[in-house]
């Protein structure tokens, strides 16, 4: 159980203000989230395989090697090339 000199330890630790008035129910809200924090914590994982949930599978196809074309064909339609690449305008200034 949370008390209110924890809250207000807390308070003062993170250097908040905490009115009068506003202390039982930060004393309520943290006792829930410490509840929470418990159910959670005592929550068995045993059995589950939480790796593959759904089933799924990769469906991914294999990579295969193929030949490319050859640069010349590539570079038939280029405006400029040089040495065997795309020429391109400077843009930057």
């Amino acid at each position: 159980m949370v008390t209110k000199e924890e809250i207000m330890k807390i308070a003062i630790l993170s250097k908040l203000y905490v009115a009068e008035d506003e202390i039982d129910k930060l004393t309520e809200d943290m006792a829930e989230i410490i509840s929470f924090a418990d159910t959670i914590n005592n929550a068995s994982d045993e059995g589950m395989d939480f790796d593959n949930i759904n089933g799924l599978s990769n469906v991914l196809r294999d990579d295969v090697v193929v030949p490319s074309l050859p640069r010349e064909k590539i570079l038939q339609n280029a405006k400029d090339s040089d040495d065997g690449c795309f020429m391109v305008k400077n843009i930057m200034k």
